[in-house]
C-alpha cells in the first residue's frame, strides 16, 4: 500500500494511501468508484471504464471544478473523444493517467489549493 501524507485541514479531502484494490480518504477505506473534490466525495455510479458515456461524469459538470483528472484504474486508457469534449466545452479541464498517479496529482493540486476533481475508477 502507497501511503500519502498531506498537511491540510480536516474537513478537507485527500487520498490518504491506495493500493490495487482501494483508495484511503479520512481513514475511510473505498473499493469502489469515486468522485472526489476537497470538500466533496460521492461514489461514482460509473461502472467501468469500457462503459463509461458522457452522463457518468455529469455530476461533475454541476461541480464544476477547473480539472478532472481521470484515473482509468491500473493503466492507462484514454476514453472516447467525445467524453472529454463534452467536459471541455463546459470549461473542465481533463487529464487522463491511472488512478494511482490521479492519487498522486490530485494531492498536490488540492495542496495548491486548487478547485480540481479526481474521478477515480477501480474496473
Amino acid at each position: 500500500m502507497m501511503k500519502l501524507h498531506l498537511d491540510g485541514a480536516d474537513n478537507i479531502y485527500f487520498v490518504q494511501a491506495y493500493d490495487h484494490d482501494s483508495v484511503t480518504i479520512r481513514e475511510k477505506r473505498y473499493c469502489d468508484n469515486l468522485l472526489v473534490m476537497p470538500k466533496r466525495l460521492e461514489i461514482w455510479t460509473a461502472t467501468a471504464f469500457a462503459a463509461l458515456t458522457i452522463a457518468d461524469f455529469s455530476l461533475l459538470t454541476t461541480w464544476k471544478p477547473e480539472v478532472v483528472l481521470l484515473g482509468t484504474a491500473d493503466k492507462l486508457r484514454f476514453p472516447p473523444t467525445e467524453i472529454l469534449s463534452s467536459l471541455i466545452q463546459q470549461g473542465i479541464g481533463v487529464e487522463v493517467m491511472d488512478r494511482y498517479a490521479a492519487c498522486r496529482t490530485f494531492n498536490i493540486l488540492v495542496a495548491e489549493g486548487r478547485d480540481v476533481a479526481a474521478a477515480l475508477l477501480f474496473h
